[in-house]
């Protein structure tokens, strides 16, 4: 079948069948400090509303293979041009790092099965039109150090999601995605969690049945456990750095790359075990930050990336490593106090629906010269959630306070200590 029709087929279908738009039942004026009464289920459909209706402008312009012409490019004053060359493969990695656990989600019936399967097949096409070195949708893989970062999440999408976005791929086009994230090898990442992106690009390639180099990954992950502090936080490199790192790369990251090729070697089977109990520390701290309206500390560089901010607390619902003393149910209800408060302020979308900078709005003065639009779908990954399935007790467990809604309201409640 001519990939064109396809792709409009899937266009019309979804948009047919699922018309992007928030649910009545999700208001930002919601107040998040009283009594959390909302079921899973319902917040799980809120969800997946919100999710598509974040998702849809990307996924739909890059199976379209117009994702540069279509995707305006928000950026600090005078670094407009620098960003339009890379700010598409951002928004593309970023977003499918985020849904690819949803598009990967087997448990899915009726309408949620049907709007799932849509999305993948622009995801599908998306993907191969970003890999295509002669299509002028070609996302321009190693022209810039940026696309270590972004090559490095569209990794990460693929090794979420190995049986829809990457097994599903035609023979062709995996051949063009292994040349096209051997291309960022040219490249040379800083010495921080950039480490990370290009272990994540070879763990890929390892995946794909190509040459990979197990050199990079080897580097990344003995740096990054030289680099743990204590209590589940690692250095940003040699010095710490108070932002959010730890969420949005370092553990998410650490976590896929032992997943991916853990077993190759030994040492890295070894690490598997003291990098998960870490994890669990870190979801806990996580949870904590989350304040009893679901703001939390605007601390730190990259804070536009909003309610990404807890990928972390996210990623460790999805593979049930949370800790013993945060249920699901809690964790549930934690995550969708920050998604509410950082994406449904007003002025998160322009006209068109494609974000905008901020961190609760439109905020153009919380972005770094290397933000730009597509930068800012790495909120994406607070949802990773929707890739377990409806019957799980993420969504089944009764609606529970979160830490500091319980301690503020004046609960008793048991105190906090270091891991180590």
């Amino acid at each position: 079948m001519d990939r064109r029709k396809l792709v409009k087929g899937a266009m019309g279908a979804t948009a047919a069948l699922f018309t992007p738009q928030i649910s009545p039942h999700l208001h930002a004026s919601e107040p998040a400090t009283g009594p959390v009464t909302k079921a899973g289920p319902a917040i799980r459909q809120d969800w997946t509303r919100l999710l598509v209706k974040i998702v849809d402008p990307v996924l739909r312009s890059a199976a379209g293979g117009t994702l540069f012409q279509a995707m305006p490019v928000e950026a600090a004053p005078g670094q407009e041009a620098d960003r339009r060359g890379v700010s598409p493969l951002e928004a593309l990695g970023r977003t499918l790092s985020g849904v690819a656990p949803w598009l990967e989600n087997g448990s899915l019936t009726g309408d949620d099965e049907s709007v799932r399967s849509r999305y993948a097949a622009l995801a599908q096409q998306a993907i191969a039109r970003a890999v295509d070195p002669v299509a002028p949708s070609y996302l321009r893989f190693g022209l810039a150090r940026q696309t270590i970062v972004d090559a490095g999440f569209l990794s990460l999408a693929m090794a979420r999601a190995p049986r829809t976005l990457l097994q599903s791929l035609p023979a062709t086009s995996k051949k063009q995605l292994g040349d096209a994230l051997r291309a960022t090898r040219k490249q040379t990442p800083p010495f921080n969690n950039w480490l990370l992106f290009a272990a994540m690009v070879e763990a890929c390639l390892h995946l794909l049945g190509e040459e990979w180099d197990s050199e990079r990954v080897d580097y990344a992950l003995r740096e990054h456990d030289s680099w743990f502090l204590g209590d589940g936080i690692y250095g940003d490199g040699p010095h710490f750095h108070a932002d959010n790192y730890n969420s949005y790369v370092i553990h998410p990251f650490l976590a896929a790359i032992l997943d991916a090729v853990g077993d190759q070697q030994a040492a890295w089977a070894a690490m598997k075990a003291p990098m998960a109990a870490r994890s669990r520390r870190f979801a806990s701290l996580q949870e904590r930050s989350i304040n009893a309206d679901g703001s939390f500390p605007a601390i730190g560089r990259s804070i536009t990336y909003r309610c990404g901010a807890f990928h972390h607390l996210a990623d460790a619902a999805l593979r049930k490593r949370l800790p013993e003393t945060l249920s699901p149910g809690q964790a549930r209800c934690a995550l969708n106090a920050v998604i509410k408060r950082t994406m449904l302020a007003p002025k998160t979308f322009d006209a068109k629906g494609w974000l905008t900078i901020g961190l609760a709005g439109h905020q153009p003065s919380l972005g770094e010269t290397y933000i730009s639009t597509g930068s800012l779908y790495l909120c994406t990954t607070a949802f990773l959630p929707l890739g377990l399935s409806p019957d799980d007790p993420f969504w089944t467990g009764p609606p529970e306070a979160w830490t500091s809604q319980r301690i503020w309201s004046g609960e008793d409640h048991a105190a906090d200590h270091a891991a180590d």
